[in-house]
């Protein structure tokens, strides 16, 4: 059995973004529960030289959106990275769901051997289209989906793997 570029890139971003909003839509009312500003959460990390929760989900969602846009040879939409609370950070992980959710298969074919190009912050990168998919857009987007789901539970948003994964099998 063969499995697709978009099934390989689209529907596993999908998944997690929308488990990312159903994360910090928990953060958000574990903060309202205990009486503290939520802001604390979006702000908070695991060590001094990491990103914080609000630039995790950032990362994330352009992870997803950029890395499937790039195996599509569509143009992804751009957003800000000013999202500094809660809510904004959970539009911010469904907004960028929809948009994988506007992404059709056949845009992804022969994204396997489609060059993808793309900047860091200190060099321009290239490789071909399966490996970029495995080695660059999916171990990114779990490390940092991963990253805000240990700064909640770090925090004592009460989460388990069931959070992280989804509790609705994919589609």
């Amino acid at each position: 059995m063969k499995i697709s570029m978009y099934d390989a890139s689209v529907k596993p971003g999908i998944r997690m973004m929308t488990n990312l909003a159903a994360v910090l839509e928990k953060a958000a009312k574990h903060a309202e529960a205990r009486k503290f500003d939520p802001e604390v959460l979006a702000g908070s990390r695991l060590a001094p030289d990491m990103f914080p929760l609000s630039r995790q989900v950032q990362v994330a969602s352009d992870t997803a959106k950029l890395g499937a846009a790039r195996l599509a040879g569509a143009e992804a939409p751009s957003y800000e990275d000013n999202e500094k609370t809660l809510p904004e950070l959970i539009e911010r992980a469904k907004k960028t769901a929809a948009y994988l959710e506007s992404l059709k298969p056949q845009q992804f074919e022969g994204a396997e051997e489609r060059t993808i190009k793309w900047k860091t912050r200190s060099t321009e990168r290239s490789m071909q289209g399966l490996p970029y998919l495995l080695h660059q857009l999916l171990p990114n987007l779990h490390f940092h989906c991963t990253t805000a789901y240990d700064i909640l539970r770090h925090n004592g948003v009460e989460l388990g793997k069931m959070d992280y994964l989804g509790r609705e099998p994919p589609a």
